[in-house]
């Protein structure tokens, strides 16, 4: 059954056996109001599901008049301050992702060699691989010396 609290009206779903035909004191363990409860109150409430969707109903009414309560009134479409986006691409951006690669791809290259070992039993080649890539960067670093 589900028990309303008379001061705050909150719900509280209590298994029927725990209250006897006589009655007994109930606290609420929202508010710790103390009542006096029997089966004849109107705190009781049926737990049936015509009488929760009811419920939900009202609530969700009450919250769509909420929500229309408190949406501000425009009455100008006029803005006194005009924003205006951003260009999303920025040379800064663009570095700070070359800079996100190339830490990720030396972290994966770290990670590799270091389990080369038990990772060539999945990839046979994987040592000769890190090789020819190590070559490939020592070919880009003199390329890049040679440049300046």
């Amino acid at each position: 059954m589900i028990i309303q609290c008379p001061n705050c009206s909150k719900k509280f779903k209590v298994d029927s056996s725990l209250i006897p035909s006589k009655g007994r004191n109930i606290q609420c363990g929202s508010c710790n109001f103390v009542w006096f409860f029997d089966g004849k109150d109107k705190a009781f409430l049926e737990d049936t599901p015509e009488k929760k969707i009811k419920e939900e109903k009202l609530i969700e009414e009450k919250l769509y008049e909420n929500n229309k309560k408190d949406k501000p009134k425009v009455y100008n479409q006029k803005a006194l301050v005009k924003y205006q986006n951003k260009s999303i691409f920025s040379f800064g951006k663009f570095l700070s992702y070359i800079l996100v690669f190339i830490i990720t791809l030396t972290a994966l290259i770290i990670f590799l060699d270091t389990l080369k070992y038990p990772l060539s039993n999945f990839f046979p080649n994987l040592e000769l691989m890190l090789y020819n890539l190590y070559e490939v960067l020592r070919d880009i670093k003199s390329f890049i010396i040679d440049l300046t």
